[in-house]
């Protein structure tokens, strides 16, 4: 009886993790359909916008800066047993440009915008209001899903940019007040380190991350069922399955720009 009921559980998540794949492959192309299809609201898209990246500002800036100086730290330690100061500037930038600063930014982004995306199209779910849209001869996913999906794909780049320069301001502080690097050494150390190539993979892949987000988001949104407390798991799901697609299509881009096209 309990393997029976273990491979009736195991079948039951099987056929869940099936819908759930089936029921976001159809919204991204009724998203893109909708994307593309005019006119645009861009008075929705620059709300959305605001809310995404100016409002995401102050975090991710907390966020990167500490995560340079404990990156920086960490490096130092052994760096200076060896007696390779110098290249803790090259390492630091190098880490940050190429994978601390897009995947911890979309982290950040999909922990406090996903999570209100779901919860605000969750409500709209569970009130009916995304009902009364259709009723009155709106297209949910035109009105609700196409302004973040764009406002994603174009903010989270930007952030990512961001979240680079002060992720590797908080190492210069590091090197330069507790090594006693030059600050002029490190600048020009770090400046050298990195390529055209890595700013580009970096800030290409957040594109990705950010219209992932917005899907998995509204489309957790629109599947709210039961209420308040149908809305509460929505978001934990929400967020917990953007962390796991970021971080798989993170792998999948870092095998393929930097081995595949190397």
């Amino acid at each position: 009886m309990k393997l029976k009921y273990t491979f009736h559980i195991l079948g039951a998540k099987f056929i869940s993790f099936i819908y759930f794949l089936g029921g976001l492959t159809y919204l991204t192309f009724q998203t893109f359909y909708q994307a593309l299809k005019p006119p645009l609201k861009r008075r929705r898209i620059f709300e959305q916008a605001k809310k995404a990246g100016v409002d995401s500002l102050p975090i991710v800036s907390l966020i990167s800066f500490f995560i340079g100086v404990i990156f920086a730290f960490q490096i130092s330690y052994l760096m200076t047993r060896l007696g390779s100061e110098m290249y803790i500037a090259s390492i630091v930038a190098l880490s940050i440009v190429r994978e601390l600063g897009p995947v911890i930014t979309a982290l950040v982004v999909a922990g406090r915008v996903g999570a209100a995306i779901t919860a605000e199209i969750g409500s709209m779910q569970v009130t009916e209001q995304v009902d009364a849209l259709s009723t009155l001869a709106t297209n949910p996913i035109k009105y609700l899903v196409v302004p973040r999906f764009i406002a994603l794909g174009l903010m989270l780049p930007i952030l990512t940019l961001y979240a680079d320069i002060v992720g590797i301001l908080g190492g210069w502080l590091i090197c330069v007040f507790k090594l006693g690097i030059t600050s002029s050494m490190y600048w020009n150390i770090a400046t050298e380190a990195l390529r055209f190539k890595d700013l580009i993979t970096g800030l290409s892949k957040t594109i990705v991350f950010g219209m992932l987000i917005a899907l998995v988001s509204c489309y957790q949104g629109f599947n709210v069922e039961g209420g308040a407390e149908g809305v509460g798991k929505a978001t934990t799901k929400s967020v917990v399955v953007s962390f796991i697609l970021i971080i798989a299509f993170d792998c999948f881009f870092t095998a393929l720009f930097y081995f595949i096209f190397p």
